[in-house]
């Protein structure tokens, strides 16, 4: 299998469409909200968990038509043939999908995050075993502990410090600013810290 790409989506107010309503849509429905998309959700039942979600529902079976101005699309009906209508669609309309546990079916993956504010971090398997990456975003979020947030926000100010002096942010040397950040927010590391740059 070939290397994925990673990358980090802007969702803010774009379509986004999830196939299917139960417990697993659920979940991959709240991820989408957190970014701001602007999700459909499709099926022709919902749990009722769905009702206090932002969401535009449409109760019926999954049409073609669905897709259209959709940026993405996500699929969590556990049916194979509504799954596989789904990604057959989307990919002749080159809409990335995935569809949940079923990495044949996906044009992109999704990793396990860890978020503390605006520090995110992600383990994936391509698809391979979620449970290694869930049992890894734990371990990450017991070391990401919620200064990680305040330490990301003052190194953007001191990058933005570095610009308006007219300064390459590509030429700094971080690792002295970084170690002062964190013991400001008391973060420890168990390693000592190498030249970091931009």
């Amino acid at each position: 299998m070939m290397p994925q790409f990673p990358v980090n989506l802007e969702l803010s107010g774009r379509r986004v469409l999830v196939v299917g309503a139960g417990r697993i849509a659920l979940r991959k429905t709240d991820q989408l909200l957190s970014c701001g998309a602007s999700v459909v959700v499709v099926a022709p039942a919902f749990i009722p968990d769905f009702a206090s979600r932002p969401v535009v529902r449409l109760e019926r079976p999954f049409e073609v038509s669905d897709l259209d101005d959709a940026w993405l699309v996500i699929t969590a009906t556990g049916v194979r043939a509504v799954d596989q209508l789904v990604h057959d669609e989307a990919n002749r309309r080159r809409i990335w999908v995935n569809s949940a546990d079923d990495p044949e079916r996906c044009s992109f993956t999704l990793p396990a995050v860890v978020r503390r504010g605006r520090l995110m971090v992600t383990t994936s398997t391509a698809g391979a075993s979620p449970a290694l990456s869930s049992f890894l975003r734990s371990r990450l979020g017991e070391i990401l502990t919620p200064e990680w947030s305040d330490v990301v926000e003052e190194l953007s100010k001191r990058r933005d410090e570095f610009h308006r002096d007219g300064i390459s942010t590509e030429d700094v040397d971080w690792s002295p600013i970084l170690a002062e950040v964190l013991d400001r927010f008391g973060v420890r590391l168990p390693v000592p810290l190498g030249r970091i740059e931009a």
